[in-house]
C-alpha cells in the first residue's frame, strides 16, 4: 500500500497551528489547488464539524473531492479523513495530520501522510501526486499563512 509522507516545520506553536488546522472547513485558505470547501454533513451532534463531518471540495478543472472527517484529537492534535468521492484513480484513501511541538525552538511540526489502493500503474503517479501537489503543496501553503 503506498505512503504519500510530508512534514515541515511552521514558525508558530504547535497549538496555534492544531487550531488552524482542526477546523476542517478552512482547507480552501490554505490548500493551493482547492478553490472552495463547503461543509455538507457537520457530523454527530450538529455544531462545527466533528468526526463524521463530510466536506466537498473543489479544485482546478472543477474537479469535485469529498471527504469525512473519521478522526480528531486534541489531545494528540491529529485528525484523519477519508475519501468519499474523488476523480483520482486511487480507493479507500485515509490521510492523517499530526502537530508537535519543536521544544527547542517552540515551533510546529507537521506531518501529513496518507494510504491508499490503486491499480499497479496508478500507485507511483498517485503517491508522488499525493506528496508534492497535496501534502507539500499544503505546508507550503501554512508556512505562509504564518509567516
Amino acid at each position: 500500500m503506498p505512503r504519500p509522507y510530508a512534514s515541515a516545520v511552521i514558525n508558530a506553536s504547535a497549538d496555534q497551528v492544531w487550531s488552524y488546522i482542526r477546523d476542517f472547513a478552512n482547507i480552501a485558505e490554505w490548500l493551493p489547488p482547492i478553490n472552495t470547501c463547503e461543509i455538507e454533513d457537520t457530523g454527530e451532534g450538529g455544531g462545527g464539524p466533528r468526526v463524521g463531518a463530510v466536506r466537498r471540495l473543489t479544485a482546478s478543472g472543477d474537479a469535485v473531492f469529498r471527504e469525512r472527517l473519521v478522526a480528531l484529537s486534541d489531545a494528540d492534535r491529529s485528525l484523519s479523513y477519508e475519501f468519499v468521492e474523488s476523480p483520482l484513480p486511487v480507493r479507500d484513501l485515509r490521510a492523517t495530520m499530526r502537530v508537535a511541538p519543536v521544544t527547542d525552538t517552540g515551533q510546529a511540526f507537521v506531518e501529513w501522510w496518507g494510504d491508499f489502493d490503486a491499480d499497479a500503474g496508478d500507485e507511483e503517479p498517485m503517491k508522488k501526486f499525493l506528496t508534492r501537489t497535496v501534502y507539500s503543496a499544503g505546508l507550503d501553503g501554512l508556512r505562509k499563512h504564518f509567516g
